[in-house]
């Protein structure tokens, strides 16, 4: 049995962000499924928020996405994946919070939203996003190297990349895809996805295009 376990939802970003971090540290898990309609009796004593991920280790139940990684990260040292000096440590986590804040709720209102006007608005708005990240981020920070930080994935690189690995969905639904002028970000993906960690658990274009009907109608031809 492994030491560590994971509850978990496959369709959830925030879960796969975690799953990818043990996934790259070779970390063996438990990993147990949750059904968020149909949440089993006892799952609030291992997430107090009701939400997907949280995971014991030993005795102890850590939740919320971002609060895990670094945990995992400081509890697993090897592969390290924040950078070691002090501001570059605070740039990572300055971008994890503008996932959670800004990128994310755009892509959510984007998919889930029925009114017209503000999907219009969501779209510029993450398209306003996926600019900043491709001129503040990969065009600074990167360097010649393909992740975020350069020549080393980190956990800002697993904190985004399950919505790009959902961006089929967004495509197919609300007709925006990734706009082929940021060159930086394109490869940055392609990156991440021929990761072995990432491969190890990827899901199709169509299951994700499946699984997220019911949150969009598809764009009228």
């Amino acid at each position: 049995m492994a030491e560590i376990k994971v509850y978990s939802a496959v369709v959830c970003p925030y879960a796969h962000r975690s799953r990818l971090v043990l996934q790259e540290k070779g970390v063996e898990f438990d990993l147990i499924e949750i059904n968020l309609q149909n949440k089993p009796e006892g799952f609030t004593d291992i997430s107090p928020y009701g939400k997907v991920p949280a995971i014991a280790h030993n005795n102890n139940r850590v939740w919320e996405s971002a609060v895990i990684n670094e945990y995992l990260n400081e509890v697993f040292p090897n592969p390290p994946l924040l950078p070691s000096s002090p501001i570059a440590k605070a740039q990572a986590r300055i971008w994890i919070d503008f996932a959670n804040t800004r990128f994310v709720p755009a892509f959510s209102t984007l998919l889930r939203s029925s009114d017209i006007q503000q999907q219009e608005a969501a779209k510029k708005e993450l398209y306003q996003h996926l600019e900043f990240i491709e001129n503040e981020a990969l065009g600074k920070l990167s360097g010649d190297g393909p992740y975020w930080f350069g020549e080393s994935v980190s956990l800002v690189d697993f904190t985004f990349y399950p919505w790009f690995e959902r961006w089929p969905a967004l495509k197919h639904y609300r007709g925006f895809g990734i706009p082929e002028e940021f060159t930086r970000l394109r490869q940055w993906k392609k990156a991440v996805k021929q990761r072995d960690s990432v491969v190890a658990i990827a899901n199709s274009k169509e299951f994700y295009i499946e699984r997220y009907a019911r949150f969009a109608t598809p764009v009228a031809a």
